[in-house]
């Protein structure tokens, strides 16, 4: 690209910086036309976390993991004694 090519460019963008009006998006106008219809509720800035399930008890989950890895110890001793040397 020449100097006069950057130039043109750098004075394109310029000019459409300094645009008096700029056309919204596709996006906006969609918005603000479903909204002119229906407007959206409004929403507080930080609104509540809605409800959460149930959680497991901490000694749920301890014995959980730890019934697992009292299973695998096991089943490696099983296989372990059934594997001839």
């Amino acid at each position: 690209m020449s100097q006069q090519d950057d130039e043109k460019h750098e004075f394109d963008l310029r000019w459409a910086a300094e645009a008096e009006h700029k056309e919204p998006s596709a996006r906006a106008r969609m918005l603000a036309a479903r909204w002119k219809e229906n407007p959206p509720a409004p929403t507080p800035f930080r609104a509540d976390p809605g409800p959460v399930g149930p959680r497991r008890s901490s000694w749920l989950s301890t014995a959980l993991v730890l019934g697992c890895v009292a299973a695998v110890i096991l089943l490696l001793g099983y296989i372990q004694t059934r594997s001839p040397y």
